[in-house]
């Protein structure tokens, strides 16, 4: 088992025709990821790397069985897509694109809501670098030789953050089940804490790992789900211990405006709850091998 993704999820990309979408297309096809179309209105028809192209997510999903989309649509047209694909009857989607504004997320957030809860499609985004379950499916823009597979969940805010954890897990010799972004814009489909929840109910996921930063309450609602629910061991990092209050720091989300969202104030909650947390970016992997001994 693994979450979200797997050797038998059937991927669309959204946006396939654009140059970034065609590189990491050929990067997932290369991974083994089951690609089976893409979706750009009015290029019904072609083929991308062998890969049909169809106007709609619809059509998409009626020819092809698709259950999972990589959004790679320009901001200004992105929710349209992902509510699209909502439509379509994808299951599961991660949006890559950047900049989308707070205001149509939130149109976006209030649309899903249409659906009943075990029917609604599960978004991931926007903002990240995707998703992937080791050895099984690639769903995004992370370099996939970097991962083991194993029984380590990931989910953190920053892409890059994540791939420095599966290294350093990797060269320990220890593999991930599957590495989740959630993105790093102030409103976005997943929080932490649903992302926990997948890990503690995932057979496969022994530890996981938690990477957050400055700004927003997330890390705040995961720290109060880990001490309520969780059984399985969370080692977390928090960046941003040294940025000043009120300017954003990379992410759009990134940002210390209330109580509770600076760094420091996040390791006290997430300590609290008994977390193990990691002081810098280089003892993440560390960090999570001293726990999984532990643990053993």
């Amino acid at each position: 088992m693994s979450i979200y993704l797997d050797r038998d999820s059937k991927v669309i990309v959204q946006g396939i025709t654009g140059r970034m979408a065609q590189f990491h297309t050929k990067e997932m096809l290369d991974y083994g990821t089951n690609v089976v179309g893409g979706v750009v209105p009015g290029k019904g028809g072609e083929k991308v790397f062998g890969v049909p192209v169809f106007n709609t997510v619809k059509e998409a999903v009626e020819a092809t069985g698709a259950d999972a989309s990589l959004v790679f649509v320009p901001p200004p047209f992105a929710a349209d897509s992902i509510m699209e694909a909502a439509d379509g009857g994808i299951r599961y989607c991660v949006c890559i694109t950047d900049g989308i504004p707070a205001q149509d997320m939130i149109q976006v957030k209030r649309y899903m809501m249409r659906y009943p809860k075990e029917k609604r499609m599960v978004l991931t985004g926007p903002n990240c670098a995707g998703t992937i379950s080791p050895g099984k499916a690639l769903l995004g823009i992370m370099p996939g030789h970097i991962y083991l597979q194993g029984n380590v969940g990931i989910v953190g805010r920053s892409g890059t953050l994540g791939y420095e954890a599966a290294q350093q897990l990797k060269d320990r010799g220890i593999g991930v089940s599957t590495s989740v972004g959630i993105g790093g814009d102030p409103i976005n489909g997943s929080s932490f804490r649903d992302i926990l929840e997948r890990f503690e109910n995932d057979p496969d996921t022994h530890v996981v790992c938690m990477i957050g930063e400055i700004g927003g309450p997330q890390e705040a609602e995961a720290a109060e789900y880990i001490q309520n629910h969780m059984k399985k061991p969370v080692i977390a990092y928090i960046a941003g211990l040294t940025a000043p209050k009120g300017r954003t720091m990379g992410h759009a989300g990134a940002i210390i405006s209330a109580f509770g969202e600076s760094a420091s104030e996040k390791v006290e909650i997430l300590t609290a709850a008994g977390v193990t947390v990691a002081e810098n970016p280089s003892v993440i992997g560390e960090t999570i091998a001293r726990v999984m001994k532990k643990a053993a």
